[in-house]
């Protein structure tokens, strides 16, 4: 994906120890419609791909796609660690690599691509990420 904004994508790469450090936003809240736009999507994928599946194994499925270890995971295939920007202490103590920075980061990204492109946008980065 290529952003048309790129204010908001350095909003979703910024971590709240740097935000706090240089007074400018950082990437939370960005991070809590990420994670929802998420759930929606790989919903919607897991529907699609499995028709027939009970309520109770699609929740079970989405779980196991999306939660910190398996966005963790994606992130590092990504090497998302190396573009974050960190307060000194976070930098210090290789925030980079800690999965719940890296996952979150993860979720804010994506929203910060559903606010810069729209929800087709960001429905197609996420279905090429899962697949």
């Amino acid at each position: 994906y290529q952003f048309g904004e790129r204010k908001i994508l350095i909003q979703s790469l910024t971590h709240t120890s740097y935000g706090h450090e240089n007074s400018v936003q950082d990437n939370e809240r960005l991070e809590f419609l990420g994670d929802a736009i998420l759930d929606v999507i790989v919903s919607d994928l897991l529907l699609e791909t499995f028709p027939e599946a009970p309520e109770g194994q699609l929740t079970k499925m989405r779980a196991g796609l999306v939660n910190e270890q398996a966005l963790f995971a994606l992130t590092k295939q990504l090497n998302l660690g190396q573009f974050i920007r960190l307060g000194k202490g976070e930098a210090l103590t290789k925030g980079d690599e800690k999965p719940s920075i890296l996952s979150s980061t993860f979720e804010a990204i994506i929203a910060a691509i559903y606010l810069d492109g729209g929800f087709h946008a960001v429905y197609g980065v996420v279905r090429a990420l899962f697949a």
